[in-house]
């Protein structure tokens, strides 16, 4: 059988490539395709504790088999590293769901509040990610957000989902921006409606503090003497990685 394996963010450097199609045998795993991986790429081995996999846009673990053409992506920790080319560019934005948007304009945020009020709600609470002149006490010129499409829109969906039956909340809106943002542009609009504040306010932080950690979302700084990476932070212990391990 073939999978086609997609390399994420910092990964495509290591690869050399953003793609390719990968040939195994019959009911082997995932692990079995990173070891093969490994083969090819003998440094992937000092990624293994910190890179997840997913296959057709969901986390899996190693011992998942494959199937016949399968999508399989490798992916380093989110917020974190940028390639020059998007991997997933033939994907049109906006990419929607029920409660969640990427887009590749400028977000609407009070067109979003305006439409997510509903005469019994007592409080909506707001977050909204700006672009912010600095970082590491340099001058920022400007950001660029890529994304694996298809999958940050998932879980962004299951998180808002997630949201709404662990939380006393009404609705939830999630939107992200992708492409190059400047200065004071708005990144990421979560939006939570409820009766209560207390509800509102802290599924709004939870959902924040997920989707950092979780959604396949990485950001490179551009500066005037160069560009990096942000650090991705670390993917929480449920989200299995390449070596089996959970992230310290």
């Amino acid at each position: 059988m073939q999978v086609r394996v997609l390399y994420l963010g910092m990964l495509r450097d290591l690869a050399g490539r953003e793609r390719e199609v990968v040939q195994l045998a019959d009911g082997a795993s995932l692990s079995d395709l990173y070891a093969e991986l490994q083969q090819r790429m003998p440094r992937l081995q000092y990624f293994r504790n910190a890179i997840a996999l997913s296959i057709n846009y969901e986390y899996a673990d190693g011992a998942t088999a494959l199937q016949d053409n399968d999508e399989v992506a490798l992916i380093p920790p989110v917020s974190g590293g940028k390639a020059d080319e998007d991997s997933t560019a033939e994907v049109p934005l906006p990419l929607i769901s029920e409660h969640a948007r990427l887009v590749g304009e400028q977000i609407k945020a009070a067109a979003i509040v305006a439409a997510i009020k509903r005469p019994e709600d007592g409080a909506v609470a707001v977050f909204d990610g700006i672009v912010r002149n600095n970082s590491r006490g340099r001058r920022t010129l400007y950001l660029d957000y890529t994304a694996y499409e298809p999958m940050a829109l998932r879980q962004m969906e299951q998180l808002a989902q997630q949201a709404l039956a662990n939380y006393a909340i009404r609705d939830v809106r999630l939107v992200h921006r992708l492409g190059r943002l400047q200065i004071g542009e708005t990144s990421v609009y979560i939006v939570v409606a409820s009766a209560h504040r207390a509800a509102a306010f802290d599924a709004c932080r939870w959902l924040i503090d997920t989707l950092k950690r979780t959604v396949p979302i990485w950001k490179r700084e551009f500066f005037e003497d160069g560009a990096v990476w942000v650090d991705g932070e670390p993917f929480p212990p449920e989200i299995p990685r390449a070596g089996g391990s959970a992230s310290k």
